[in-house]
């Protein structure tokens, strides 16, 4: 009866963080709630998952890398090497694919992308290239380098720990490097090869301006019925008549279309995202083949406002506090003083008549009309990216030699054994705090509570799985079809379907979900499960092809103006280069056979 309750909850645990049709941190609750209301697993164990060292360590990193970011310990070093590209384009994409895995083998690789996207946004206005050969490119990046060591991700750190107490060991800070660094190597040489030609190359719709005679402004413009712009291809249109506008993006209906790379036809009603002087939007108005829609109204085209009034894209962080709340009734954006004009989500579009109960969510851009003086306080929120900026400003660069000597203090303590990771970490948040590296506010918005929950939840449920013997069920199910196969086979087959979890649902949940069951798996063939334990931990980091998988993807879909299909050319082939590579390293690195 313990395994069928403990499926069904698994099964429902799955599904909803596969959908998100109910916010992942209710959902975490709602199956702790589920394993002591069913008695599947008792309360005191339920609870117990709070104070497990995996997710005080977790908690610990991100307050670390946002010390690391305070301080500009990272930032000073990305600019510098940005500064080395001289404006070349591949040498710019070597540089930000290193400059984005290298950090990201020892910090939280959220705020490593968040980092480098609006730094590339600045390249890209400095050089007039276009940002969407770049911020997948960084995304996947940041991902290689996570699995190089211990603390490149929190998944490695849980399954470390969940291992040290099944007995079989915990990870050694770069026990993994060996692995992840030759398939770091070869992933980014098949992304150097492939993002040249099969990347789109979109323009950036916001670049900051400054000293231009000239200010540019960002517009909505609506096609009325009758005009003669209907049926012609806008994008040709535009630059045989107004070369000096830009045309980003059509919206028909909520659907974003990119004139640039889609051959479409004007239709009545479509909606043009440009970008232009204020005389050249007049003239553009004066054809009378657009006009300024309702929720553009506001947007003055007077050249003595340029320093009162600007129009600019806000992205939502994971830290947000946007995030699953309405945009209309958003108490913080009436604080600010900003006018809401529209909210791009993923190729869709809603303008501020059909938002209606539009929730945000990671990764949503928010166009909006606000004054400059108030663009410096959204720069200094961790609420959003301002994607206009060129310059990435930083509190207190002159304590980064601290922060960066604190950092490598707690890896060095933890790489030698001196204490274990969770107090190193713990130490290593004290002194940045102590020396003013990091403030306590700023290190309380640091924490991903969502992704600390799940971990909790998660934990819980491996414990229910273990208990109630399901793991042993499942290891059996999953064994049926590989019966007298070699274990290389059965790895190979489970990080397959560790890889495929991971498309589909956070890749913390992954990990932890199936840790107990090919530990089971590793038992039943009577081999070491040290391979399959690596192997989940890699596996459940390889996801590249739905971004939805990554929050770091979904921070650079929108402001790529990628489709979903974009991710796909690129993260199927590398999905499948990380599974073969895995599983013909995994066992000659961890032998099968050893103790």
């Amino acid at each position: 009866m313990a395994v069928w309750l403990v499926s069904i909850i698994l099964v429902a645990t799955i599904l909803l963080f596969m959908t998100e049709k109910v916010p992942l941190d209710l959902t975490s609750i709602g199956v702790l709630v589920a394993l002591m209301v069913t008695g599947t697993l008792p309360s005191a164990d339920a609870l117990a998952s709070f104070s497990n060292p995996a997710v005080i360590t977790v908690a610990a990193m991100f307050m670390l890398s946002r010390g690391l970011m305070r301080t500009g310990a990272l930032g000073f070093l990305s600019e510098k090497l940005i500064e080395h590209s001289l404006g070349n384009r591949n040498r710019i994409l070597i540089l930000i694919m290193l400059g984005t895995a290298i950090p990201s083998a020892f910090i939280n690789n959220t705020p490593v992308v968040i980092l480098f996207l609006t730094i590339i946004m600045g390249v890209c206005c400095r050089y007039g290239l276009s940002p969407s050969e770049y911020l997948i490119p960084i995304s996947y990046s940041a991902v290689l380098g996570g699995t190089c060591t211990l603390i490149g991700t929190s998944t490695n750190i849980i399954v470390s720990d969940l291992s040290m107490k099944m007995g079989y060991g915990s990870i050694r800070m770069f026990e993994l490097l060996p692995l992840g660094a030759p398939i770091m190597a070869v992933s980014l040489v098949l992304l150097y090869i492939a993002v040249p030609r099969l990347m789109p190359r979109s323009k950036a719709p916001v670049c900051e301006l400054r000293g231009e005679e000239a200010p540019h402004y960002l517009a909505e413009l609506s096609v009325p019925p009758g005009s003669r712009l209907i049926g012609q291809n806008a994008f040709e249109y535009f630059g045989e008549r107004f070369p000096g506008v830009e045309l980003f993006e059509l919206i028909r209906g909520p659907v974003i279309h990119y004139p640039a790379r889609d051959d479409i036809q004007v239709d009545p009603g479509d909606l043009l995202f440009i970008k232009a002087t204020a005389n050249d939007l007049v003239a553009v108005l004066n054809r009378r083949v657009v006009e300024l829609p309702h929720a553009t109204e506001a947007v003055s085209l007077r050249t003595r406002d340029a320093h009162r009034s600007l129009i600019v894209e806000l992205v939502v962080t994971p830290q947000s506090r946007l995030v699953n709340e309405r945009p209309v009734e958003s108490g913080l954006l009436r604080r600010l003083g900003v006018q809401l004009i529209a909210v791009k989500r993923r190729g869709m579009h809603y303008s501020e008549q059909k938002i209606g109960h539009l929730r945000l969510s990671v990764g949503d851009i928010l166009l909006i009309q606000c004054s400059r003086d108030k663009l410096e306080e959204m720069r200094n929120r961790p609420d959003f990216i301002v994607l206009e900026d060129l310059q990435h400003e930083f509190v207190d660069r002159k304590k980064a030699p601290l922060a960066l000597a604190i950092f490598t203090g707690m890896v060095a303590a933890a790489t030698a054994g001196a204490a274990d990771i969770t107090l190193c970490a713990l130490a290593g948040v004290f002194l940045m705090l102590a020396t003013e590296c990091l403030r306590i506010r700023d290190a309380y918005r640091s924490v991903d509570v969502q992704i600390l929950l799940v971990i909790v939840a998660t934990i819980a449920l491996g414990t229910a799985m273990r208990q109630s013997g399901a793991d042993v069920v499942y290891a059996n199910a999953f064994l049926a079809p590989f019966r007298g196969q070699s274990p290389e086979v059965v790895l190979a087959a489970f990080i397959l379907l560790t890889i495929l979890v991971t498309e589909l649902m956070s890749n913390t949940a992954t990990a932890v979900l199936l840790l107990p069951i090919a530990i089971s798996t590793a038992a039943s063939l009577g081999v070491s499960p040290r391979p399959f334990i690596i192997g989940i931990c890699v596996g459940s980091s390889y996801g590249f092809a739905i971004p939805a998988g990554y929050q770091s993807h979904m921070l650079v879909y929108g402001p790529g103006g990628y489709k979903f299909s974009d991710f796909l050319k690129l993260g199927i082939p590398l999905d499948i280069l990380c599974w073969l590579m895995s599983s013909l390293l995994i066992p000659v690195l961890w032998p099968f056979d050893a103790p």
